[in-house]
């Protein structure tokens, strides 16, 4: 029998397959149905002057998301600001996101985060200009290190906690949308649609950068947070993307896409395998394709754009040098 301990140790290095034998996985199986298949949806943007409203609004069409009606919030990658670099999901993306929500009927759209680097919102919001695209459009912003709270069970528990405490904005909306900078990362090897969600555990409570989430371990906290907020989309900002010494360091690469999907496991795996890592061998992606969404490239079904129109292969940290892509 393997116990929860080898399971947990699959998430460093080993295959999807001994992940998903495990029979104590700190998670309960039947509570995480998930398609046979997932949409992947890459379409092109050259440039952040792209009609990014209009991307997203045909996104939408194309995964058959229906909006009417509901609350719904878009969490962004927004850490810290350094001119000419690529560290944040761009404004004119989350703008275009927000109004194409708006546009398929949703009865509120508010845009949330909680900075893990730079603890003063205020100052991010104006100096990467987000604050005036959502003064325009009349968008609510909620910093999530400083909103109310409500301590939640974990519907996974890879990090060893029975609960946290979770801004109360996040738990109230019928759909929640990761909004990421794909980036490599130092820690987790690439940060993208699931890592993002390091930024709705409130500063307030357990500090900068989200303390308890680098203990107990990068890769159970990035499974656990995306098993217990069950996130209903992702739009990654793929237009400038950053490799190397990411997630705040690195250097800009322009790939020249938006992605959309469903499916945040699918999603991050096809941004993997699009910078030339292999999901497999990414820790966090290991354990969310064992019951959160498909990993294995038979599984995910690419609509738009080919892969092959963006495929690279970015400067990663020498720590995941290993998990390469081996594109023969």
């Amino acid at each position: 029998m393997i116990t929860r301990r080898s399971f947990l140790g699959t998430l460093a290095a080993a295959p999807l397959a001994a992940a998903t034998a495990c029979r104590r996985a700190p998670f309960d199986a039947r509570a995480f149905a998930h398609a046979s298949n997932s949409n992947v949806l890459l379409m092109p943007a050259s440039n952040y002057h792209a009609d990014f409203a209009d991307l997203v609004t045909s996104g939408l069409s194309e995964l058959r998301m229906d909006l009417r009606g509901k609350r719904v919030l878009l969490k962004p990658n927004m850490v810290e600001y350094e001119p000419g670099t690529a560290i944040n999901t761009h404004p004119a993306v989350i703008a275009g996101a927000a109004l194409a929500m708006r546009r398929a009927g949703a009865a509120e759209v508010v845009v949330a985060e909680g900075p893990g680097h730079r603890r003063d919102t205020e100052y991010l919001l104006v100096r990467t200009g987000l604050y005036d695209y959502l003064r325009d459009l009349r968008i609510r912003f909620v910093d999530l290190n400083q909103d109310d709270v409500r301590e939640v069970p974990l519907r996974s528990r890879f990090m060893g906690l029975h609960s946290l405490a979770l801004p109360v904005e996040v738990l109230s909306a019928d759909l929640v949308v990761s909004m990421p900078k794909l980036k490599t990362h130092h820690w987790a090897g690439m940060t993208a649609s699931m890592k993002n969600f390091f930024g709705v555990v409130p500063g307030a409570v357990y500090g900068w950068p989200k303390n308890i989430l680098h203990v107990r371990g990068i890769p159970y906290s990035i499974i656990d947070l995306n098993a217990t907020i069950r996130p209903g989309l992702s739009i990654v900002d793929a237009v400038t993307a950053m490799e190397g010494a990411g997630p705040i360091t690195g250097v800009p690469r322009h790939l020249g896409f938006i992605g959309m999907s469903t499916d945040l496991v699918a999603m991050d795996a096809t941004c993997a395998r699009i910078i030339g890592l292999e999901p497999s061998k990414l820790g966090y992606l290991i354990g969310g394709g064992a019951f959160l969404g498909n990993l294995e490239a038979a599984k995910i079904i690419q609509i738009g754009e080919p892969m092959s129109r963006y495929a690279t292969t970015f400067d990663v940290d020498d720590a995941f040098l290993s998990a390469r892509l081996n594109r023969a």
